[in-house]
């Protein structure tokens, strides 16, 4: 039988958030791994994981989680460390390994590094992934905006591509939704109001946690920073109903 990682997405972080086959895939799976910045500090997919199984195959691995260097070596040692201890789990006989990741899978997550990784050291392995809830789709529907309609477009980038490819996607699309808000928080409110299109902005932080902080970006101080996981919505400007279509 072939070795299978799946990564699932387990959403922001509210539980109520996770889908019915991710809740399925994290309570067969033979191991579930989840990602933390220190193995005694439990990170947020640990506590949403935890919220819906009860078994005891719940393991930590280490990510770099809060190195902004590109690949360092420090993120480089914990990607190999993260994937040596998935392959040791199938060398032990599991068949079935999810890795539960915050948001989706697919979407700015470390679920593509520890796959390739994991790829390298065991023949053969099927990599699947569980779609999550995204930070994008929860704040949508906490503030009450629309991302997109009829004919317009929309961008999804972290602002930790800087400032310029934010403005260059303002130019170029009509919804621009930046994650990873962080330190460039004032930046983001000062160049959307340059631009006339502050009013409307909406920002998110720890969606679904008790400190959740969902606003319109007209609220949040100019010169205010934001925690690393935070998110923007831009949207355009919109006149009647079905007028974009």
């Amino acid at each position: 039988m072939s070795a299978r990682l799946v990564g699932v997405g387990v959403g922001p972080g509210d539980p109520d958030l996770v889908t019915v086959k991710g809740v399925r895939v994290l309570a067969e799976a033979d191991v579930v791994f989840v990602p933390v910045m220190a193995l005694d500090v439990p990170g947020r997919a640990e506590a949403t994981v935890r919220a819906h199984v009860t078994h005891d195959r719940v393991r930590r691995v280490v990510f770099a989680l809060d190195d902004r260097g590109g690949v360092t070596p420090r993120r480089e040692s914990a990607w190999a460390a993260a994937g040596s201890a998935v392959a040791d789990a199938f060398a032990a006989g599991a068949g079935t390994v999810a890795f539960a990741t915050i948001g989706d899978p697919n979407v700015y997550s470390t679920f593509s590094y520890l796959a390739d990784t994991v790829a390298e050291a065991v023949p053969g392995l099927v990599v699947e992934t569980v779609p999550g809830i995204t930070a994008m789709q929860d704040l949508a529907a906490r503030s009450g905006s629309v991302l997109c309609e009829g004919t317009e477009s929309l961008a999804l980038l972290p602002l930790t591509a800087g400032i310029a490819a934010y403005e260059e996607a303002l130019d170029a699309f009509d919804t621009v939704v930046a994650y990873k808000g962080g330190r460039h928080l004032p930046a983001v409110r000062a160049v959307l109001e340059a631009r006339g299109r502050l009013e409307g902005a909406v920002f998110g932080a720890a969606l679904g946690l008790p400190d959740e902080d969902v606003r319109p970006l007209t609220e949040v101080p100019a010169d205010a920073e934001a925690p690393y996981l935070s998110t923007v919505i831009a949207p355009p400007a919109r006149g009647t109903r079905g007028g974009r279509l």
